[in-house]
């Protein structure tokens, strides 16, 4: 009751605060992993050469990513249902399964992925200046793939079990050993390539050993040996619940993939070989997602707060949280527009030396095209998620959708027919100008929708639901 009351009267950037700043940290530093490579690769004697390999082999840690958030945000959401219903019984068992399933599932990709190397990596934008080190850094990383996938689907559990500040630990202590072994590897053991992904597994592990640790101390599930025997009964509900999350990290493969394959081609047709454009859009897909994990770190932050007063029918409240968080990303946006137009240079030198003046010049055209509507992505993002936390799963889908599916990916095949590899670039703009406008349109019918329903906070459950027939 006092929580209920909590979130219905405290003031809003205060309650905001609270909760957005740890998920703001956990996103952050769950980036932290490639992006640390990144920067010491990028400075080290690999320069750009060595970005793009790495570049070349992020999709596919998204694809191990997307299955393990599938899996854990659809587990914790299951979890917090059978917290409300005091349900132990079935949360273990759903906690096991996922577990089970999520190594099944890690080992699977290794065999895969390694089945499939040299054709994928060709796939996904590999040279032959590049081919070895992608290599390199492939062969390493993939067979780690279950390590990574518990580290992730665990994370998210642990947060449902009423502890963020543990999983935000267990995540900081990886980042931080990778941090600290990336230098020491790279530059004064000279493992190059091989030292960066190292490092990174490394990290990992450690990450996954807090993780387990926990798994021996937890609040509201009790695993046992008979937990990991899979339920698929149980485990149904929860990847029902975590599909949406799987949706949109697999819009990101496509896009990502679907760029890196543009950009190699018509790289190969312009003064800057397929190297340099591959280098560039890894160092700003980097950018991108610091920028963008801000923003989700904020409306995920705000989701209880919107669902809890959606649901007790308190619209104004629901109103002035969107038109709060629909502000923070418009600032955040437009400071980072700024940044990116203003000291591109300054930002790309951070990821490495900048003496190749066909790299620094393309790297600079790339930020200040690709990301110029970038404040257009932060709306369009906040709009997705909270729709998701009003119910309104088909508006959230055309959201998620429109930017990335429905334009991106058309616009940066047909684009350079015309343009060239500077087509590939003014895909995004063109794609967040028409998703914004979207945005814009559906936020438009939801708040006439809104203005409709009756501002009561004594609202009765059944007269609430007669509100929304």
């Amino acid at each position: 009751m006092e929580k209920n009351l909590y979130l219905e009267q405290e003031r809003l950037t205060k309650l905001l605060f609270k909760f957005s700043v740890p998920c703001i940290l956990s996103l952050l530093i769950s980036s932290l992993y490639n992006i640390v490579d990144q920067i010491f690769i990028g400075n080290s004697e690999l320069g750009y050469l060595g970005n793009a390999a790495t570049g070349v082999v992020f999709p596919t840690l998204i694809i191990a990513q997307a299955f393990a958030w599938c899996i854990g945000d659809g587990t914790a959401a299951y979890l917090s249902l059978c917290q409300g219903k005091k349900d132990t019984k079935n949360s273990h068992s759903c906690v096991g399964t996922s577990i089970t399933v999520t190594f099944i599932l890690g080992m699977a990709l290794v065999l895969i992925f390694l089945l499939l190397k040299n054709p994928l990596l060709n796939l996904l934008g590999a040279s032959d200046n590049t081919i070895e080190m992608a290599s390199i850094y492939f062969v390493i990383v993939i067979p780690f793939f279950p390590v990574y996938m518990l580290m992730n689907m665990l994370n998210s559990v642990i947060r449902a079990d009423g502890s963020p500040a543990f999983s935000m630990i267990s995540m900081i202590s990886g980042a931080i050993i990778n941090i600290i072994l990336d230098p020491i590897f790279i530059f004064v053991c000279h493992f190059g390539i091989a030292g960066a992904a190292w490092a990174t597994v490394i990290g990992q592990i450690a990450s996954l050993a807090f993780s387990i640790g926990y798994c021996f101390r937890t609040k509201t599930f009790s695993l046992t040996l008979k937990s990991f025997i899979p339920n698929f009964k149980i485990f149904k509900n929860a990847i029902l619940l975590g599909i949406s999350t799987f949706i949109t990290q697999l819009s990101i493969v496509l896009v990502t993939v679907t760029c890196n394959i543009m950009l190699k081609k018509y790289g190969q047709l312009s003064i800057y070989g397929p190297d340099i454009p591959i280098s560039a859009i890894s160092i700003e897909t980097k950018v991108f997602t610091i920028i963008i994990n801000i923003v989700v770190g904020i409306v995920l932050g705000a989701q209880p707060i919107i669902g809890y007063n959606y649901g007790a029918g308190n619209m104004k409240r629901v109103k002035n949280t969107l038109f709060l968080i629909l502000s923070l990303g418009l600032g955040i946006g437009l400071i980072s527009t700024l940044c990116i137009e203003v000291f591109p240079e300054a930002i790309i030198k951070m990821f490495g030396s900048t003496e190749d003046a066909l790299y620094l010049e393309f790297s600079k055209k790339m930020f200040r095209i690709f990301l110029s509507l970038v404040t257009g992505t932060c709306l369009i993002k906040i709009t997705s998620i909270f729709f998701q936390a009003v119910g309104r799963t088909i508006k959230a889908t055309i959201v998620s959708l429109i930017r990335d599916i429905i334009c991106f990916i058309p616009l940066v095949i047909c684009l350079p027919l015309g343009l060239g590899i500077d087509g590939v670039l003014y895909a995004a703009p063109i794609s967040d100008a028409v998703g914004i406008i979207i945005v814009i349109i559906l936020l438009c019918l939801f708040l006439k929708e809104l203005n409709h329903q009756k501002i009561n906070l004594d609202l009765s459950e059944e007269e609430y639901l007669k509100l929304e027939k």
